[in-house]
C-alpha cells in the first residue's frame, strides 16, 4: 500500500474517530440536560421493553467496576491512548491491517470519549439501559471500547485459525 493511500486511510480513520467522540459527547450532553436528576430520575423508553435512556454516573470503569478510581483511569487511559498510537504507527502498511486500524480507532474514540468526562466532571455519564435484563447502564464510548476489544479478539482468533490452516496444507 502506498504511503499516500496510508495517509488518506489514517486521515479517514482520524476523522471517523473525531466524529464518534463528538457523537458520544453530544449524547452525554443531551443526557445531562434531559435526564439528570432531580427532574430526570426516570427511564425514557427508546424501544419499549427493550432499551431506554436513564441518567447514571460512573466513577469507575465499564459496568461500574472499581468505583472512585478517577485518577487511576485517567492515567490508564493516557497509557492506552499512547500504546494504541504507537501500535498503529508500527503496523505494516497492508490491506490486511485495515481491520486492525479500524478496531484501534474504535477503542481510541471510546477511550477519549470517557476520558473527556473524567477530566471535566470527575465521572462518566451513562444513559443507555436495557429494560429486559439487569445490566449496567452504559454510553456510546463504552460501546465503542467493547466492540473494539471484542473485534480485536475476534480478529486475532480468525488470524490464528487461518495461519494454522495454512500450515496444515
Amino acid at each position: 500500500m502506498s504511503i499516500r493511500k496510508l495517509k488518506n486511510i489514517r486521515a479517514i480513520f482520524a476523522a471517523v474517530a473525531v466524529l464518534l467522540i463528538v457523537v458520544d459527547q453530544l449524547v452525554k450532553e443531551w443526557a445531562r440536560v434531559a435526564l439528570m436528576p432531580p427532574d430526570g430520575a426516570f427511564t425514557l423508553p427508546i424501544i419499549d421493553g427493550f432499551i431506554g435512556f436513564r441518567w447514571a454516573i460512573n466513577t469507575g470503569a465499564a459496568f461500574g467496576i472499581f468505583p472512585g478510581g478517577r485518577w487511576f483511569f485517567v492515567v490508564l487511559t493516557i497509557i492506552v491512548i499512547v500504546l494504541i498510537l504507537i501500535y498503529e504507527t508500527t503496523l505494516p502498511h497492508t490491506k490486511q491491517n485495515l481491520w486492525q486500524r479500524a478496531i484501534m480507532m474504535l477503542i481510541l474514540a471510546g477511550a477519549i470519549g470517557n476520558f473527556i468526562d473524567r477530566m471535566l466532571f470527575g465521572y462518566v455519564v451513562d444513559m443507555f439501559e436495557f429494560l429486559f435484563i439487569s445490566f449496567p447502564i452504559f454510553n456510546v464510548a463504552d460501546v465503542l471500547v467493547v466492540v473494539g476489544v471484542f473485534g480485536y479478539l475476534f480478529y486475532e482468533i480468525i488470524t490464528a485459525i487461518l495461519a494454522k490452516s495454512k500450515k496444515v496444507e
